[in-house]
């Protein structure tokens, strides 16, 4: 079986690289597989045409192969929240928590992680085209054949080349543009920065079809005991994140890890809400992925919300 995550180098689909290279997936009776596909949209794609059998990326980006929720579900939070930052280069004076530091500015940001920047801009006030912000695609980050594309760390590149003026993704990215000194980090959603409606447009989550759902419960339940599993034994052990991680990342980024999922613990939460249904779906809407409401059974696998809290826990 295969699990596909938009971003390797990266500490946003963390659990889901954990519970693969520290044999959570193999204890619970599963081969499984880590491949990285960009971007999210191309990882729903290949979800909805058979050729994975699970995502561990942006939740509402199902949406880009699964029209309205139909054809597939959450199966559990990788993390809560929206997980992205906005990183501006170093010389540009702001103060944290001021998203108008964007006017006049372009900002690099991947295919169906840019909406929630777009959406959080606009409900803390500002309106994109008078405004003058350009949000698009990072310089390099667009896949060519034969070529792996990590967005974070390539976002981090462009804004020490001076290519862009900020980049919106994951915390390695920002990490490594703070740490080169290239950066300085505007808004972290997580943490209380931007409008508060902006926590819930989205959360790493683990998705996968209906048709595994209903035909394989077993493989499904699996699953999210395998990612439960992956959070406490990283909340239990942080330095498993620099032994996973030595595997999968360079030498750099792998020196880096620990912190980031230090900082991360606080939403292992496997768990997902009404709220955050509701929240996502209303994005979805505003920023025109979603035209109806889907019901919170609709979007999430609830015969699996049991498993959500591990067994030590339970």
């Amino acid at each position: 079986m295969k699990i596909a995550i938009p971003d390797l180098i990266s500490n946003s689909y963390f659990p889901a690289c954990a519970a693969v290279e520290l044999g959570c997936f193999k204890a619970e009776g599963l081969d499984v597989d880590l491949e990285l596909i960009f971007p999210v949209d191309r990882c729903y794609e290949m979800l909805r045409d058979g050729e994975i059998d699970f995502v561990g990326g942006s939740a509402h980006s199902a949406l880009a192969a699964f029209p309205e929720w139909k054809g597939a579900k959450l199966l559990c939070a990788q993390g809560q929240g929206m997980y992205w930052f906005l990183v501006m280069r170093s010389d540009i004076e702001v103060k944290k928590g001021d998203w108008s530091v964007v006017k006049g500015r372009t900002i690099g940001a991947a295919p169906w992680v840019d909406m929630g920047l777009k959406q959080l801009l606009v409900d803390g006030g500002v309106d994109l085209e008078k405004d003058d912000v350009t949000i698009c695609p990072v310089p390099g980050a667009k896949p060519v054949p034969g070529q792996v594309v990590n967005f974070g760390v390539t976002a981090a590149k462009a804004l020490e080349e001076g290519l862009i003026d900020g980049f919106w993704a994951n915390g390695m990215g920002t990490e490594v543009a703070v740490q080169s000194g290239a950066g300085q980090v505007v808004l972290d959603i997580r943490r209380g920065d931007g409008p508060e409606q902006a926590f819930n447009y989205t959360m790493a989550s683990i998705a996968t079809t209906d048709a595994l759902i209903e035909q394989q419960p077993e493989v499904a339940a699996a699953a999210v005991r395998a990612v439960v599993r992956a959070q406490e034994m990283l909340r239990a052990d942080t330095s498993l994140a620099t032994q996973v991680a030595a595997k999968l990342f360079p030498e750099r980024e792998t020196a880096l890890i620990e912190r980031l999922i230090v900082r991360d613990l606080p939403y292992y939460d496997a768990s997902i809400s009404p709220d955050f249904v509701a929240g996502m779906n209303r994005f979805g809407r505003e920023i025109g992925i979603l035209t109806g409401d889907p019901a919170y059974e609709d979007v999430v696998a609830t015969q699996f919300s049991t498993l959500w809290t591990s067994q030590e826990k339970a």
